[in-house]
């Protein structure tokens, strides 16, 4: 049981039976459960590499990938000479709290933080239309540029960089820096849970994705702030939908 008292929500796994997973990417998600359930803080020490080895049935070499995968994602701290740590969180809000609870591979969790996203893009989307200065206005037309390049190049990592400046350029339109905090600290989730719970696979509508960040911004650009929530909204909505249709294809091929 978690720290909060709640049980954790039934953990699922989306892949049918039988695909080959590399041994360092369930070890991964087996440590985000051991993290849970040892009731660890940020800043909080884990056990040894070889701790940790012992307790999951493996090897030290394939505990060090998995920690590698970890550290990279921000979910985990190797100090060198003093062990592994879990990650501390730089945001003003103590971000990385969030993550003490949150496994990449638990549909439930998924969902409920695709749940938040809808509402905190929808009020920063609303709050820019009617605080965005005209330096926000361009990041914010760039940034929509920079996935359109990136999707029609077929240059993934563009894109992502793209999309990753598009919404945080919103939240730092609306000129509040709680928003700016969690929108950047909810998209540091999802990237967890598409490498890790989804092996990097969603992106299936980036097409669309194109067409709705550039009704986000027009409506934005416009003053907007309801046309602005709404199109945010049908964002979230659809890039929702394309995580449930890979979940789909994975379970039943």
């Amino acid at each position: 049981m978690p720290a909060s008292g709640v049980p954790a929500p039934q953990q699922q796994d989306a892949r049918p039976a039988g695909q080959y997973r590399p041994g360092y990417e369930l070890v991964a998600e087996q440590i985000l459960e051991l993290i849970v359930e040892l009731r660890l803080q940020p800043g909080d020490r884990m056990p040894t590499e070889n701790d940790l080895a012992s307790r999951l049935g493996t090897s030290r070499t394939v505990v060090r990938e998995a920690v590698k995968i970890l550290s990279a994602l921000g979910r985990v701290r190797a100090q060198k000479g003093r062990g592994l740590y879990v990650a501390d969180g730089e945001g003003m809000l103590g971000s990385s709290r969030w993550g003490g609870f949150f496994l990449p591979t638990d549909l439930d969790h998924v969902y409920m933080l695709f749940e938040f996203r809808r509402v905190q893009e929808a009020a920063a989307s609303r709050l820019a239309a009617g605080r965005a200065t005209p330096a926000e206005l361009r990041a914010i037309e760039a940034a929509v540029e920079t996935c359109r390049e990136g999707h029609v190049t077929g240059q993934r990592e563009l894109f992502d960089r793209g999309d990753d400046d598009f919404h945080l350029s919103i939240a730092i339109a609306s000129h509040n820096p709680f928003l700016v905090e969690s929108v950047r600290e909810a998209r540091r989730l999802q990237r967890q849970s598409s490498t890790i719970g989804l092996h990097g696979t969603v992106g299936g509508h980036a097409e669309e994705a194109v067409t709705e960040h550039a009704a986000i911004y027009e409506a934005i650009r416009d003053g907007d702030p309801e046309a602005a929530a709404q199109a945010a909204c049908a964002h979230l909505d659809n890039t929702l939908e394309d995580y449930r249709r890979e979940i789909q294809r994975r379970v039943f091929g």
